[in-house]
């Protein structure tokens, strides 16, 4: 159940020749592969390319109709392997996942394509992350397609652009004989807009009709002596081929007029450098201007002959690259080198060499560069701002900092408060994390795993101290690392190995943190994909004699004890233990709208609620510690005897009972209640609401007289 359903949008994707698409840029991209004539897609979700996989599952019938296959991939290397249709069949093939991390993932696949090349059109689709809204370490893409020779495209960001890059990405890889890579960034995955469409082509070929008639060839096979000429074939004909298509057809785009000075940026900065153009003057409404832009919806490879034209005649050029190091850059540079040219390139320095370029970034970065090589251009008041400006004020030392947390209600929580409890009966233990929501774990209040390898690699990370010793080591991965990667790289290392850690497998039933997706231990049917595969028999099934299924991870005593019997047990080899409750935010997204239909069709609903009573909390706030759920904050009291804040629940609690769990797991204190708030209540229920109300109100206001009558 993914967390987002593209039904309704999905019908905009059969609009034909001369209609409006409006959209956002996912649906964009969607929509340009059915015009291009796509043989198959695949991919892998995640952040900010994770929508691209939901779009194309709710089209799936869609795509049937036209004849192009979809696949959700295990992982990223599968959805690149795929792409290994396109080596030696004319059908046009394209797979998406989330850059770099995904590109790591994929690496093997896509270096071997890159060397072999490609007969049909072989698209990456990259929803590159860098930057404030990135999830991941800050790396780019760039370096791969330089290292394996991928073309890399960066169109500018809005829907027109990003929908003729795909068509230019398709004919690019087909002229040449190579993959191309297209970035996404994360403005762009989401830009809204519109754009004239074509009609949807149905591939000339079919996945389904190249098994008639199978090829072969063994020149295209990444093995000595072909992957020798592989290299010669790059250099001497792909590459050339690739630079010829790009000049023609004008891929990259020139603005402006003809001054002494110019800007260089990559495509997906277009935006960013024509707003600060605006807020210097510089540039009307429209993004006109007379300053001149070589705009790259190409970044690798450059085209020599195309810069040295836009540079010539001027004495300064600017490069906007976003990310380090400053690939574009040095390759600029040496293009003037070479050339002899007396240009002056700017780039990193007027601009930080790492970090988002944000729209403050750039205002700064180009008006430092005009003032210096082209200050008639700034209006008086840039070039001489006014000093008694306030200053504007550094909110990093004002607004504080606001982590990532688990949800409220999330199952994952009482697993981490079970951790805490056996860390305070054994003490701390060596604990790897992986990649997923229990990676919020390592944060306050539970501060559990500090290291984090990869997808699926929590277990692995603890190979060098899974020999044994007197404390055993823990990993935690989730079931959406388990089925990407973890299963081979990390459970099945640990069997082999004979190690004696004990690994938390977390089972939401989704690969929960890239958005609610199935994978294949998800406990709901799924009409186009097989689930309900336990992770327990896949763990028995490649040799773990020491397996643990919890059902209802909420039981904090249960989870508490099991931990402590991995962590003590003889038993020697791995120690698995499979914590199961539903994403509370899926299991919300699904029961929401039936409680409201129901309510609002007069039906009774009951809907639990917890709550703190204040007369019996001590303020020692320790179920805080233990849980940290965002329903649970502090509450003043009018009591001038007690100046501690005592606990409170808020109105977003979910009624998932984790902090009286907690509280009963770590013999707290007994302040927890629950309530069962009925809608839609009978007669019945009506009237010993109304009497019960009476009889609580009678003894209230008892106890207020007493306590008036002994204070006078």
């Amino acid at each position: 159940m993914a967390e987002r359903s593209f039904k309704a949008e999905v019908e905009d994707l059969r609009k034909g020749a001369g209609e409006t698409f409006t959209g956002e840029g996912i649906l964009a991209i969607t929509k340009a592969l059915l015009e291009n004539g796509v043989g198959y897609v695949g991919g892998y979700q995640g952040a900010p390319i994770s929508h691209l996989m939901d779009v194309l599952a709710d089209a799936e019938d869609l795509l049937g109709e036209l004849g192009v296959r979809f696949e959700a991939n295990a992982n990223e290397a599968a959805a690149a392997a795929m792409l290994a249709a396109s080596v030696h069949y004319p059908i046009r093939g394209a797979v998406t996942f989330k850059g770099p991390v995904g590109v790591n993932v994929a690496s093997d696949a896509l270096a071997n394509l890159a060397s072999s090349g490609v007969t049909g059109g072989a698209l990456v689709i990259l929803g590159e992350d860098y930057g404030e809204g990135s999830s991941i370490m800050q790396e780019r893409s760039h370096a791969f397609a330089m290292k394996s020779q991928f073309w890399l495209l960066d169109p500018r960001p809005n829907l027109p652009s990003i929908v003729k890059a795909v068509g230019d990405g398709f004919r690019l890889s087909e002229a040449s004989n190579s993959p191309v890579m297209l970035t996404m960034r994360i403005r762009s995955c989401h830009v809204t807009g519109t754009f004239e469409t074509k009609d949807n082509v149905p591939p000339p070929l079919s996945v389904r009709d190249a098994l008639s008639n199978p090829r072969s060839d063994f020149n295209r096979v990444v093995l000595p002596p072909m992957s020798y000429v592989h290299e010669q074939d790059k250099v001497k004909n792909r590459w050339p081929a690739a630079e010829k298509f790009i000049i023609e057809h004008k891929l990259n785009e020139v603005f402006g007029g003809d001054g002494s000075v110019g800007i260089v940026c990559q495509g997906g900065m277009y935006n960013g450098v024509i707003r600060a153009l605006q807020r210097l003057g510089l540039a009307d409404i429209y993004g006109a201007t007379e300053v001149p832009i070589y705009c790259l919806n190409v970044t690798y490879p450059l085209i020599s002959s195309e810069f040295l034209a836009f540079a010539q005649n001027k004495h300064s050029v600017l490069v906007i690259e976003e990310g380090q190091p400053e690939f574009i850059e040095t390759q600029l540079g040496s293009f003037l080198y070479r050339a002899g040219s007396h240009v002056r390139l700017h780039g990193k320095g007027m601009f930080p060499m790492a970090g988002e370029y944000t729209g403050q970034v750039m205002l700064d970065g180009i008006s430092a560069f005009l003032k210096s090589a082209a200050p008639d251009l700034l209006p008086a008041t840039v070039r001489a701002p006014n000093m008694d400006r306030p200053a504007i004020p550094d909110l990093s030392k004002t607004v504080p900092i606001r982590p990532p947390g688990f949800c409220t209600g999330c199952p994952e929580r009482p697993i981490f408060a079970a951790m805490k409890l056996v860390e305070r009966e054994l003490g701390k233990h060596q604990i790897a994390a992986d990649i997923g929501c229990h990676l919020f774990g390592s944060l306050p209040p539970f501060e559990i795993g500090g290291a984090t390898m990869g997808y699926g690699l929590g277990p692995a990370a603890n190979g060098a101290f899974d020999g044994g010793g007197e404390k055993r080591p823990i990993a935690i991965i989730g079931d959406g690392g388990f089925w990407h990667n973890g299963l081979n790289s990390s459970i099945t290392n640990m069997v082999f190995n004979k190690s004696d850690g004990v690994v938390m497998v977390v089972d939401n039933y989704y690969s929960a943190a890239t958005g609610g997706q199935d994978v294949m231990s998800s406990r709901a049917d799924n009409a186009t994909k097989a689930t309900q595969n336990p992770i327990s028999k896949a763990l028995k099934g490649v040799g773990v004699e020491w397996v643990r299924q919890i059902d209802h991870t909420y039981d904090v005593k249960k989870m508490r004890d099991t931990l402590r019997e991995a962590l003590t047990t003889d038993t020697p080899g791995p120690k698995v233990i499979v914590a199961s409750s539903e994403c509370m935010l899926n299991k919300q997204r699904r029961e929401k709208p039936l409680k409201a239909a129901a309510i609002k069709e007069g039906r009774r609903v009951e809907a639990p609620r917890f709550g703190v009573d204040e007369d019996v909390c001590t303020g020692d706030h320790a179920c805080i510690r233990l849980s940290g759920c965002p329903s649970l904050s502090l509450k003043r009291l009018d009591d001038p005897l007690r100046d501690d804040p005592v606990a409170s629940i808020d109105q977003s609690c979910v009624g998932c009972g984790n902090c009286g769990e907690v509280a009963d797991a770590a013999v707290l204190c007994p302040s927890f209640y629950r309530a069962d708030v009925v809608h839609n209540p009978s007669a019945l229920e009506k009237r010993l609401a109304g009497w019960r109300s009476r009889v609580i109100g009678w003894l209230q206001a008892r106890r207020s007289a007493g306590r008036l009558e002994f204070t006078a």
